[in-house]
């Protein structure tokens, strides 16, 4: 499978597919805040079958109790990406088809899709969702509020 050919649910996705999907949409792709930063493929080890929670999400990423860490509806990840601005040029448009192609992926490839920030100014956020395998995948980028 080619990472342009669509996933219909008669396909397995697998760790690898997502990988192979979603890798070439991540190439010098930034998510805007303050800072452009750039935006990763993350798997986590964590497979329980019950959602996500703030505390395992610091102990996943090894962060002290002091982090402040929240969940957010996946909606606040996607709004500053999918929509196009009267100003945008063809870089801006790109980023926003970019950022099209990639939500489509991660909506037909994970379920249980949540989105955690943490930190205060400096903010890692991860976008995590289940592939069918049971694996937790998806993206990760950092947002600057100052």
């Amino acid at each position: 499978m080619t990472s342009d050919q669509p996933v219909t649910p008669n396909q397995p996705i697998d760790s690898a597919t997502f990988t192979a999907q979603i890798q070439p949409l991540l190439t010098d792709l930034l998510y805007p805040s303050e800072s452009d930063e750039p935006v990763e493929l993350i798997s986590c080890y964590l497979t329980q079958p019950e959602p996500l929670t703030v505390s395992q999400i610091k102990d996943w990423q090894m962060l002290p109790p002091s982090t402040f860490v929240d969940e957010r509806p996946e909606e606040d990840f996607w709004k500053p990406v999918l929509t196009e601005q009267d100003w945008y040029g063809d870089e801006e448009k790109a980023r926003t088809a970019k950022f099209q192609s990639l939500k489509r992926i991660v909506e037909t490839s994970l379920t249980e899709r949540q989105v955690f920030r943490a930190g205060e100014s400096e903010i890692d956020v991860f976008l995590l969702g289940r592939l069918p395998s049971g694996e937790r995948m998806g993206i990760k980028t950092m947002v600057v509020e100052t």
